[in-house]
């Protein structure tokens, strides 16, 4: 019986160039961040009856982080939104010919966050747009989208060269 599947169980990480532990300590550092600034906002309202409003921007930021990095962290881990029923209809050879071309359609959909988040940050920068809370440079929040694209991205090609290899699937 010990040697049963377990669903609840996590899968192994694949054997990739960069670690993963990249993108884990990124995600917890931002989703501390998150809960730090969280927790300030509600002691000080409590104590003070003051709302730190304006530190929603950094909040705004970090969970677009924190999105963009559980994205390329399963994406790595081949963990990412599929229609299971169909998927595990197929043969072994097939799944994975239908996994690198759900995975090259990733790469495509990030290739044009990529593309339009950058034009996005260049427009900022150019026009000097200033956020409206905190009056910072809106493009100093705005980069990590693209940046993070660029590791989604990554992954994904990593992830499609294991399984041309026939290393996972």
């Amino acid at each position: 019986m010990a040697a049963d599947f377990d669903p609840t169980a996590t899968p192994p990480d694949p054997r990739t160039r960069i670690p993963l532990t990249l993108e884990r300590v990124l995600l917890a550092a931002a989703m501390g961040a998150m809960a730090l600034i969280t927790a300030a906002n509600v002691v000080t309202r409590y104590l003070s009856n003051i709302s730190l409003a304006f530190t929603e921007e950094y909040s705004v930021a970090l969970m677009v982080v924190v999105a963009m990095v559980g994205t390329a962290l399963a994406t790595a881990g081949g963990r990412h939104i599929r229609i299971g029923f169909f998927a595990d209809q197929l043969s072994p050879n097939r799944r994975r010919i239908a996994e690198i071309v759900a995975l090259g359609l990733l790469i495509l959909c990030f290739a044009l966050i990529l593309w339009y988040g950058a034009r996005m940050v260049w427009d900022e920068y150019d026009f000097e747009v200033l956020s409206p809370g905190l009056g910072h440079p809106q493009w100093l929040y705005t980069i990590c989208l693209p940046l993070l694209a660029i590791l989604v991205i990554g992954r994904a090609a990593g992830r499609i060269i294991r399984l041309a290899r026939g290393e996972e699937g």
